[in-house]
């Protein structure tokens, strides 16, 4: 007998977000992963559907600013995704703090802070499954 859970985070708002990119990502250990994304770079969970340890939609908040989808590992049916293969750079106010964060929580940091050349203050880390994180201050060109 299978058993969904859903959890709703009840004490943020209801508004619905404005349109934007949602990244997407698959782990081996999704709720596993959840929980490690919180404690080390403090997304935070809004939602997860799941039915027992496999996770079918998860979205998770970027205090920020957006968030990103992630689910169990898919090898069948229209949308397949492997595990340690996702990607992304996030935008953050402060990242000397989240690198900080990031190591205390066991983030293998591929990169170390640095300014950019081009003046966004930068670091690189993997998580436990091998997908790479960009956090800094580039917020992108102006259009």
């Amino acid at each position: 007998m299978s058993t969904e859970q859903q959890t709703t985070d009840q004490t943020t708002e209801t508004t619905t977000p404005a349109p934007t990119v949602w990244p997407a990502l698959a782990a081996r250990d999704a709720l596993g992963m959840i929980d490690f994304l919180e404690r080390a770079f403090g997304f935070r969970r809004v939602v997860v559907i799941a039915d027992g340890d496999r996770v079918q939609h998860a979205e998770l908040a970027w205090p920020e600013g957006g968030g990103i989808m992630m689910g169990s590992e898919k090898t069948e049916g229209h949308w397949q995704q492997k595990a340690g293969t996702f990607g992304a750079y996030v935008v953050c106010s402060d990242p000397d703090a989240l690198y900080e964060r990031a190591k205390a929580a066991g983030a293998t940091i591929v990169m170390e802070l640095t300014t950019t050349d081009y003046g966004s203050r930068d670091f690189i880390a993997a998580d436990p499954e091998g997908n790479s994180w960009s956090f800094g201050t580039y917020r992108g060109e102006p259009h």
